[in-house]
């Protein structure tokens, strides 16, 4: 067991980066440095479920960590 949490939390951080990534605040390229931010609009569809899979996967993330911490 404890030879596979490392790799366990190679994959959940991987995933984590990529639906991180996958949220799009703004469209434009200024957006990225923090110069979007025009409106506020709640999300819906498929930008909700990028977002609970982005916390279900941080708190996986966490508890894998402390989990290899105490193996």
């Amino acid at each position: 067991m404890k030879e596979y949490l490392p790799t366990a939390q190679i994959i959940v951080s991987s995933l984590l980066i990529i639906f991180i990534l996958l949220q799009q605040r703004g469209s434009a390229l200024g957006s990225v440095f923090g110069g979007g931010g025009g409106f506020y609009s709640t999300r819906r569809g498929l930008q909700k479920k990028i977002f609970w899979l982005t916390c279900i996967l941080a708190i996986l993330f966490l508890g894998l960590a402390v989990f290899n911490l105490l193996a």
